[in-house]
């Protein structure tokens, strides 16, 4: 080559500039939100936009049984009950199925692979619709067996019957909305995935009263009033979570038979678990109950306003398991094992703030709680101690709820269902009862509350390690499921090296 043949060393650098911008352009880029920035800032955020959601539920249900109770029945109080607790694990395959596409989207988010994550959505969306319909075909069919299992009989039976036959047809559009919310949340998009809740809670406040009592020329439907309009809700979810996914980020990628037979294992290895982990509380709940009952009506009412009070208290923190599970994700799918173990330790860090501030304003409120609901005897000294003893203590169940997701977005679901299980059975029933033995109905509470204690520290340590495993090497997210808790000895004990 000439030196006339050679390229100017300006005009050469200018054409590399433009070979790069060019390659750029054509990379896939990455959306990955949570891959930068203040991760305390994306807890909070991610938090707080899905409290709102929640609490806008907790709200609706509220007045939802308030308006029942103006129709002056006690039947159809205790219908709601009775249906409620069958619909509770309905939606624990619905809140799998969210948590699986929240966790395989944003993991292939994090790798940067938009497509990757159409197309894992779009398997997860036939999934879900197959397990929704049999699920709802199941429970619209079964439902006077299921009910009578419960100890459902006479009118009440009937009027939880009929409200299970209008709502559990709409069962697939439930999932719909759910797992299209969880998609959102993957992509790190709080906002709009709270708008869909919102959305659901407004179309079911604003219909109840029309349909119950008849307002505005419709007709009185009572109770099935309330059935209708929860069904109508879950369409209004269903339309606000799918119209951003579709608008913002691309829809879903067409159907692939061949791709949906690979993406099962993936799938059903999230959900499954998750599936079996939600379960697991209401058994928990089941137990601390059965500790309660005998200790007569003044303990229980004031069991069940704890019980309505604890989700409006702690909302923030039943949030934060949903919202942290997208940062640890795409975190994860990046490789990125520094900033999983910080986002972790930022999450625990605001459930201990948070739980600090609802402790000083229960404690302040305790006593306007015991005389608004006209609490008396063993009830009010249940809310004083819940205030004082038991709210604190809830930050060790923020722990568990961040190890939880944690585990379900780093590949070892399965440890999240025995840490849940495990909680909820071990770390309820010798505890509760225990307690109760001791102080009465105070120590049963407070008795459960301590056993949560043991198996948060276990989650907290062991996700901790499973992390720095990874980062290491002496794990494969795609293999196994051991985890040496402890480091091995250089030498056994009461030896000598030199040996």
């Amino acid at each position: 080559m000439t030196a006339a043949d050679e390229p100017e060393p300006g005009k050469a650098a200018v054409d590399q500039a433009v070979v790069d911008k060019t390659a750029a352009d054509r990379a896939p880029a990455n959306t990955a939100k949570f891959l930068h920035g203040p991760l305390m800032r994306h807890v909070v955020v991610m938090s707080l936009s899905a409290s709102v959601g929640l609490l806008s539920i907790f709200i609706v249900d509220f007045v939802d049984l308030f308006f029942i109770s103006l129709l002056g029945e006690a039947a159809l109080a205790a219908a709601v009950g009775f249906a409620g607790t069958i619909l509770f694990f309905n939606m624990s395959a619905t809140i799998g199925l969210m948590i699986a596409m929240g966790a395989l989207a944003a993991q292939r988010i994090g790798r940067g692979e938009p497509e990757e994550a159409r197309r894992i959505a779009t398997s997860v969306i036939a999934v879900g619709l197959v397990i929704g319909a049999a699920l709802g075909a199941a429970t619209w069919a079964f439902a006077p067996q299921f009910l009578s299992a419960l100890g459902a009989v006479g009118e009440t039976k009937d009027f939880a019957v009929s409200y299970l036959r209008i709502v559990t047809p709409t069962l697939p559009v439930m999932v719909l909305a759910m797992v299209s919310s969880g998609l959102l949340r993957a992509h790190g998009d709080a906002r709009r995935a709270m708008n869909a809740t919102l959305a659901a809670g407004l179309v079911n406040a604003v219909l109840d009263p029309i349909l119950i009592f008849g307002l505005f020329f419709m007709p009185a439907l009572g109770l099935d009033g309330a059935a209708y309009a929860s069904a109508a809700a879950r369409f209004a979810m269903a339309g606000a979570a799918l119209y951003p996914v579709i608008k913002h980020y691309g829809g879903f990628a067409p159907f692939d038979g061949n791709a949906l037979r690979r993406d099962l294992a993936p799938i059903f290895a999230i959900a499954a678990p998750a599936i079996l982990t939600n379960v697991a509380t209401p058994v928990g709940n089941f137990i601390v109950t059965r500790a309660i009952a005998p200790y007569g009506d003044a303990a229980m009412a004031g069991y069940s306003v704890i019980g309505r009070l604890t989700p409006l208290a702690f909302c923030v923190i039943f949030a934060l398991s949903g919202a942290v599970g997208p940062i640890i994700g795409q975190n994860f799918g990046a490789g990125n094992f520094s900033r999983v173990r910080t986002a972790l330790m930022r999450a625990l860090q605001f459930t201990a703030g948070y739980t600090v501030l609802v402790w000083i304003v229960l404690v302040a409120l305790q006593g306007s709680i015991v005389e608004t609901f006209g609490l008396r005897d063993l009830g009010a000294t249940l809310v004083f101690w819940f205030a004082v003893v038991i709210t604190p203590l809830f930050f060790f169940n923020g722990v568990l709820f961040v190890a939880n997701a944690s585990f379900n977005n780093l590949n070892r679901p399965v440890w999240s269902t025995m840490l849940n299980w495990g909680r909820n059975t071990v770390g309820a029933a010798p505890f509760a009862f225990v307690g109760g033995a001791l102080a009465g109905a105070p120590g049963v509470l407070i008795g459960h509350a301590l056993g949560g204690v043991l198996f948060a520290a276990l989650g907290a340590v062991v996700c901790l390690r499973l992390i720095n495993a990874y980062e290491t090497g002496r794990a494969d997210p795609g293999k196994g499921w051991k985890i040496t808790l402890m480091r091995p000895r250089p030498t056994p004990p009461f030896s000598s090296p030199r040996a």
